[in-house]
């Protein structure tokens, strides 16, 4: 495994997050990937599944699947998608995948947890910003139950203040700023301390080309080039992303 890593800003209800996923799993065999959950939905950015937010997600959740091939179920679109009782909160979902982390010792531990409730929000129309449903998932997974709850209160506590998820929100905020990306799903490879971002939004539905403009980057780093020059991003749609606020594709 090279030593450089891979950094993943994403958040769990995004839809081109969705879309990006077989990128993910595509780099995720030549390199090291760091995830960073920008809390798109959350604090006042939370809500309830309304007439607006139902129109307005399933018209680009036809661009993303068009797209990316990725499926998006009938349970997700007829079923969580019709239910105004349902809540769509990043916050709980970030912090199931942040306690997997922290309590399990494989490397991939988040990146598992995240494709999970991806699987559960987009094809299965699961409630994913319910904490006993993110517990049954991770148990799926192997973990139990009661130690992801009780990681998850500690990473959503606000009893000292800012909770450690809020932190973790903050800090990828920050890594946003510093790469000069302004929403998800943004990746970037690090070797050294230098950052090389990576143009997402023109590989979706591209996994192999993906793979091979990571294995070019990472063989330059191995080859210890002063100079990046990057390969030429695919022509066709525009690059794609959500803001912190709403899905949308870049003008």
């Amino acid at each position: 495994m090279n030593a450089a890593r891979l950094h993943y800003i994403y958040d769990p209800l995004c839809g081109w997050c969705y879309g990006a996923a077989p990128l993910v799993r595509a780099a995720q065999a030549l390199i090291s990937i760091q995830l960073h959950a920008g809390g798109m939905m959350t604090g006042a950015r939370r809500q309830f599944v309304t007439a607006q937010l139902r129109d307005f997600v399933r018209r680009h959740d036809s661009h993303i699947a068009k797209l990316s091939g990725q499926t998006f179920g009938s349970g997700y679109t007829y079923g969580l998608l019709e239910n105004t009782q349902a809540l769509f909160d990043s916050e709980v979902p970030s912090a199931a995948i942040i306690a997997v982390e922290q309590l399990s010792t494989q490397p991939d531990a988040g990146l598992a947890m995240l494709s999970a409730l991806q699987q559960a929000h987009y094809v299965e129309g699961q409630r994913i910003a319910d904490i006993d449903t993110v517990c049954e998932i991770a148990a799926n997974l192997g973990y139990e139950p009661s130690s992801v709850r009780e990681r998850m209160k500690l990473l959503m506590s606000k009893e000292l203040g800012e909770s450690t998820c809020e932190a973790h929100f903050k800090q990828t905020h920050r890594l946003m700023q510093q790469l000069g990306v302004q929403g998800f799903p943004s990746m970037a490879i690090e070797h050294n301390g230098v950052f090389r971002k990576l143009d997402v939004g023109s590989y979706i539905g591209k996994p192999e080309a993906f793979s091979a403009h990571v294995q070019l980057i990472l063989a330059e780093i191995s080859a210890q080039e002063s100079r990046f020059e990057a390969k030429p991003a695919l022509t066709g749609e525009r690059a794609v992303l959500c803001s912190v606020d709403a899905c949308e594709i870049e003008r």
